[in-house]
């Protein structure tokens, strides 16, 4: 399978064995989807040489029936209904995954946001991140939700950038629950009934 394309903007895909190696290589250069546990870049690794398929069939679990999340503190919660899409321009940059609760737009106090992603460093600066957010809007609108919320750290200008080219507003500054922290964080929400023709 031919995987590189030639568009000079990203696209996704769904995690699968094509793919596969350049994510791995991206956690071996120690990238982590996960921003809020070190260990989680290594624990991938770990499950993907012990199982790729399984590891590959959990990012994809609409309903929610993975095991337990690991919080920062050592706790876990249940899994919600999601999945995690990686960006691709003929090479692995990242990854963005989309998350709900099932028959509600709310989110349980443990999650930060409907939606986290994040680029390899060596492809940031090139506006990944703004298309692949722009385009898992549309997910999120498939999926019936009326508005994601995305948050942020109060440093993290390139993120906010992000979210305000996809039409995010910030609607409050608070606290995290300790299980991830206690810290600082910014919550824009983008109305999904707003957004402009794909």
């Amino acid at each position: 399978m031919n995987t590189r394309t030639p568009s000079s903007l990203p696209r996704l895909v769904w995690p699968g064995h094509a793919f596969l190696p350049g994510y791995l290589a991206a956690l071996e250069r120690g990238w982590s989807p996960n921003n809020l546990r070190a260990d989680a870049g290594r624990e991938e690794i770990e499950q993907i040489r012990r199982d790729a398929d399984a590891f590959l069939a959990g990012l994809v679990d609409r309903e929610g029936a993975g095991p337990p999340v690991t919080m920062p503190d050592g706790s876990t919660v249940p899994k919600l209904p999601g999945y995690r899409r990686w960006i691709w321009d003929g090479e692995f940059c990242g990854s963005i995954g989309l998350r709900w609760q099932k028959g509600s737009n709310a989110l349980p106090p443990y999650c930060l946001g409907h939606i986290g992603y994040g680029v390899v460093p060596w492809k940031s600066g090139r506006g990944y991140a703004t298309e692949a957010l722009r385009l898992l809007l549309r997910d999120a609108v498939a999926e019936g939700l009326r508005y994601v919320e995305i948050t942020t750290t109060p440093d993290n200008l390139a993120s906010q950038r992000v979210i305000a080219r996809n039409g995010g507003v910030l609607v409050e500054e608070f606290i995290t629950v300790p299980a991830i922290g206690g810290n600082r964080e910014l919550r824009y929400r983008i109305k999904l009934e707003s957004l402009p023709d794909a």
